[in-house]
């Protein structure tokens, strides 16, 4: 091959490949640019969701990574190299890799979810799953709960996200409520006014809502009366449990009692039994 030839070949791959290679160049430098605003966007939507710090930069490199890759076949694509056969082994390869890894998978998809929806928070009380406790920790595979009794509960963060589940520190206000039962013939009114005495004296209890006090049910042993009352979520459980007390020593003193089921059984003496 001469001089020409070689020449003219030059000349003809050029005019054939150096429009795609020229193509192809502008696209990559331009997907370079872009990759780069998207991921310092994504990052920025993590920060202002207060996604948890050692997640951002992993969430940020993987979104870079997938993109890239994305970016370098289709480039591959532009200058007339096949990637069929390309694509096709690392679709087996990954199918095979998420297959094997699937269970790990979806914990860690849930955890990723998890921090950036935030259904819960640690220092939250939850239930969930079966369980119920205290948010501990929230990992990228699982959640660690603590409960009252001081126990630790390791939960697969795939359960968490994909279930349903109750916060019981959502909410700022919760509603406490109680059963009070009184006997038949005592003054449901007065019964009433104590009730509401106790409540009123209280702090922790809010006075906006007002306290909701119905008779709720004439049960076979006794009057029952719904109480109804908010606070704060803190103060929930100590609210509740003094309340208990109070309530029981109070109606106590004031003459009313709280039954408890009984039968009565009378004999007609009247009646001889043969």
């Amino acid at each position: 091959m001469n001089l020409e030839n070689v020449m003219e070949t030059v000349t003809v791959m050029a005019v054939e490949y150096g429009p795609k290679l020229l193509g192809a160049v502008l696209v990559l430098i331009l997907g370079s640019w872009v990759i780069k605003a998207l991921t310092s966007a994504f990052g920025k939507m993590l920060n202002k969701r207060k996604v948890n710090a050692s997640l951002t930069p992993f969430l940020k490199s993987l979104v870079s990574a997938l993109l890239k890759i994305l970016l370098i076949i289709s480039v591959l694509g532009m200058v007339g190299v096949q990637m069929t056969s390309f694509i096709a082994i690392l679709g087996a390869a990954g199918l095979a890799v998420g297959m094997a890894l699937s269970g790990t998978l979806q914990n860690f998809a849930g955890g990723v979810m998890i921090l950036i929806l935030k259904p819960f928070k640690v220092g939250d009380y939850i239930t969930a799953q079966g369980h119920s406790g205290t948010v501990n920790e929230i990992q990228i595979f699982h959640t660690v709960l603590k409960t009252p009794d001081n126990k630790t509960i390791i939960v697969p963060n795939a359960e968490l996200s994909n279930s349903s589940l109750t916060n019981f520190s959502k909410e700022e206000k919760r509603r406490v409520d109680w059963t009070v039962r009184i006997s038949y013939g005592d003054d449901i009114d007065k019964a009433k006014a104590v009730i509401k005495q106790l409540a009123d004296n209280d702090d922790r209890i809010l006075k906006d809502p007002k306290i909701f006090m119905v008779v709720s049910e004439l049960a076979e042993s006794s009057i029952n009366l719904s109480v109804r009352v908010w606070v704060n979520a803190a103060d929930f459980w100590s609210v509740f449990f003094e309340m208990n007390e109070n309530i029981y020593n109070t109606l106590a003193k004031e003459g009313l009692t709280i039954p408890f089921p009984q039968m009565g059984v009378h004999i007609d003496d009247k009646k001889q039994l043969k």
